[in-house]
């Protein structure tokens, strides 16, 4: 499947069913390799069970490669129950090239790595507007030519929001994953378990509101927990319905 990501759903025990089945067993695929974690297929695998499927629990879990996640229909959404992955500050000279190729020669506030996830996040400097954001143009091909040593399997470039602005974003992000093969992801649930981690401490917030700013874009509500995880809670649209023969 050419996208990023396709989530594949199989039940546990074979006597469940979708509908009233409580457990059941996740993964998802890049168009060119398996990732350990994915926000928005988790988010879409869900919405198929509570929607499609009728199924009858408030809350389903999945077994993931990232450990049980939890999803609770609430509302016209959804609360996904991920683990945290706090990054840890580098040095940015350690990761000069990415940089370089990412931001070019636009401020840069913070770098930070979280080495579970292998996403390095790099924050924009305050007195970048958030145009500055979305006008970067990444040349995805020349990012994954510069970081070959399998420490960054994707880059967050990130900066603070306006929360005082309506509709009051705590702060903005776009990530890239050519490693992953994914050139650019347009929401993305994974990297929120960082920034969430990292925007809350810069921020001093358990509850923000993030937007991912691709071009397709999406809000993200999140509530950094006291036990190490992180709520993400959003809404899904369904643009295409079908089956596959195999």
């Amino acid at each position: 499947m050419n996208l990023s990501e396709t989530a594949f759903i199989t039940r546990i025990n074979p006597s469940d069913d979708f509908t009233k089945g409580s457990r059941f067993s996740l993964r998802w695929f890049t168009p060119t390799t398996e990732v350990n974690l994915c926000g928005h297929a988790t988010l879409a695998s869900a919405a198929v069970l509570f929607q499609y499927k009728k199924n009858v629990n408030p809350t389903v879990v999945f077994e993931t490669k990232s450990g049980d996640l939890f999803v609770t229909k609430q509302g016209e959404g959804y609360v996904m129950d991920f683990p945290l992955n706090p990054p840890t500050q580098e040095d940015p000279n350690q990761f000069r090239d990415i940089i370089k190729v990412a931001v070019g020669d636009h401020p840069v506030q913070d770098v930070y790595l979280s080495s579970n996830t292998k996403k390095l996040l790099v924050r924009l400097a305050d007195s970048c507007d958030r145009s500055v954001l979305t006008s970067l143009k990444v040349d995805t091909v020349a990012l994954q030519s510069s970081e070959r040593m399998g420490r960054v399997r994707g880059i967050i470039i990130t900066m603070k929001g306006s929360p005082d602005c309506q509709p009051g974003y705590d702060f903005y992000s776009r990530y890239f994953a050519p490693w992953a093969g994914i050139p650019e992801d347009p929401v993305t649930g994974s990297a929120h378990t960082v920034l969430g981690s990292y925007w809350s401490k810069k921020l001093g917030k358990k509850k923000m509101m993030a937007y991912q700013c691709s071009s397709r874009g999406g809000e993200l509500e999140l509530e950094v927990r006291d036990d190490g995880r992180i709520n993400i809670a959003g809404q899904t649209v369904t643009v295409l319905q079908g089956t596959i023969t195999l």
